[in-house]
Order: C-alpha cells, then sequence, then structure tokens
C-alpha cells in the first residue's frame, strides 16, 4: 500500500510528489498528461521559470523527480476512488487496483469553449485569460474583453494597467446602467451584439466578429469561459464545493483536506479565484506536506 496516491501529474501534482518523496513517503502519481495549459506557448509569472514553455517546465521537474525512489508515476488515469483514511483503493483505467492512506485529487480543470468558430483554435494564443499570465507580452496594445459577468467590471479597470487601449464586448450581457456609466467615464468602448466568429490567422486574432456584420480589429482577446472538472472523482466522492464565476472548485480547510478526511486537492480544481501555476504549485506542496503530518503516528 502506498501512503498517498496522486491523482493528476501537472504543478500541483508533481509538487506534492516532492514533498511526500523527499519525505521518504511512498507515493504514486497517476497523470493522463494532458494538463491545462498545454495550449500556452509559454508560462508567465513562476519564479525561476519565467517564460519558458509549460510543457517543458513539467518534463524537467518529472526528470527531477526521479532521483526519488519513493516516488512512481504511472501513466493512467483513475476511474475511481473508494474507502475511507488509511485505507482507500483506486482503480485506474488499464485495470490496476490500487491502495493508499491518503489521496491527493490534482486532476485539474478542462475549459469549455464556446461555440464560436474561431475561438479554440485561438485559446492560449490570442486569447487568454488572465492578464498576470500574459498582460507584460502585450501591453500597450489594443485588448478586448468578452463580459461574462458583474466580475467582468473589475478586469476592465485591471486591464488598464497593462494598455489604454480597451475595447469590451457586451455579447449578448445586459451591463448595468452604472457599470456602463464607469466604463464611459474611463473611456472603455462597450460593443453590442453577440460574437459569431473570431477571425484569425493561426491562433492570431485579426477581427472579432459580430451578428450585427460589425468586424472589430484587436490585438488580444481576454475571456473566461466556463470550465468543469477534469474528472468526476470529486463527485462520487460525494465531496463538498463552492461555486466560482466558472464553474465549481473544490472546498478545503487550511490544511488542504476536501470534506473527507484523508482526501486533500490542490491546483485549479480547488481554487476559487485567479488560478495560476504559481498557486497551484504551493497549493501542491502544502497538500503534499499535511498529508504527510497527518501519517504521524
Amino acid at each position: 500500500m502506498d501512503d498517498v496516491i496522486i491523482i493528476g501529474g501537472s504543478f500541483a501534482g508533481l509538487a506534492a510528489a516532492l514533498q511526500l518523496g523527499r519525505a521518504g513517503r511512498k507515493v504514486t502519481v497517476l497523470d493522463t498528461g494532458l494538463p491545462r495549459n498545454r495550449f500556452a506557448g509559454h508560462s508567465h509569472g513562476l519564479l525561476g521559470h519565467d517564460h519558458k514553455p509549460p510543457l517543458d517546465i513539467l518534463a524537467e521537474a518529472r526528470r527531477q523527480l526521479e532521483r526519488y525512489p519513493a516516488i512512481r508515476t504511472v501513466n493512467a488515469r483513475a476511474e475511481s476512488v473508494s474507502g475511507v483514511i488509511d485505507n482507500f483503493t483506486v482503480l485506474t483505467g488499464d485495470g490496476q487496483s490500487l491502495g493508499a492512506r491518503r489521496v491527493i485529487l490534482s486532476y485539474g480543470v478542462t475549459d469549455q469553449m464556446p461555440d464560436v468558430p474561431g475561438f479554440a483554435e485561438s485559446w492560449g494564443t490570442s486569447i487568454v485569460p488572465c492578464p498576470y499570465c500574459d498582460g507584460f507580452e502585450v501591453a500597450g496594445r489594443h485588448w478586448g474583453l468578452v463580459w461574462s459577468s458583474p466580475q467582468s467590471h473589475q478586469s476592465a479597470r485591471l486591464f488598464l494597467d497593462w494598455t489604454d487601449k480597451l475595447t469590451v464586448f457586451a455579447d449578448g450581457h445586459d451591463i448595468a446602467p452604472d457599470i456602463q456609466a464607469d466604463l464611459a467615464r474611463r473611456k472603455i468602448p462597450v460593443v453590442d451584439g453577440r460574437i459569431i466568429e473570431i477571425a484569425h490567422h493561426e491562433g492570431h486574432i485579426t477581427t472579432v466578429n459580430l451578428e450585427s456584420r460589425r468586424n472589430v480589429a484587436i490585438d488580444v482577446l481576454f475571456a473566461h469561459p466556463r470550465n468543469r472538472p477534469s474528472a468526476n472523482l470529486h463527485a462520487s466522492l460525494g465531496l463538498a464545493t463552492v461555486d466560482t464565476p466558472v464553474g465549481i472548485a473544490l472546498k478545503v480547510d487550511e490544511r488542504r483536506q476536501t470534506s473527507m478526511p484523508g482526501v486533500y486537492a490542490a491546483g485549479d480544481l480547488a481554487t476559487p479565484f485567479l488560478p495560476s501555476v504559481t498557486q497551484a504549485t504551493w497549493q501542491g506542496a502544502m497538500a503534499g506536506i499535511f498529508a504527510q503530518q497527518s501519517m504521524l503516528t
């Protein structure tokens, strides 16, 4: 039996494995090799790894984990988790049955692309969600923001730290009059009408095309499509969740433990606000440390 099975081997899962492996705890990491940020050419804001391709960072992390004999990585999908603290069973897609005293869920989320031609093709290249991740590289250029909720107002205000050329696309949403007045005061134009196409060249936006037949030229588009967990294990375990503007996140306590004793969570799956590689890494490290401490006798 392992001490810990980690389900999901991206930044959060590998950070958890590193802490556990350094403590000599026996760990199995299950991973399908599909990290959320695989569409991004570079990862930004991660100290010591700024502007490196995210897949290269993960590959180097896996190589470094090879020096720890207690860590085993397996390219497999977890199909189910059952049991209780000190006696969990994980069944994998290739028929393995694995046992562990603790489980860390770090399988992340999947972004759900809207049914708009050109959107998915531009995702991660010129359609991005986070100014802290990509804003510096496009500072001063013409930004667009797809309105998705009242929180988009905060995004519009925030973006002005990077650019003074911002266009808001209402995309069928009714923006409250007081918010519209505030946007006008900040000289942020609002374009009505639904987006029907993203015209692009190899993922680089040329225009946002609207149902009114108006085409608006911009350089980068910020959008926050809804997402869903990349697996359904949390639901089968009955774990508590919290609502976010774009989906759900697992509810965890100050020690990264979910509502089920012995099950921990880290990364985008358990981040209700502003997910990032930096957050995923520290959350994974903390989940590993607290899982280890929970097994002390």
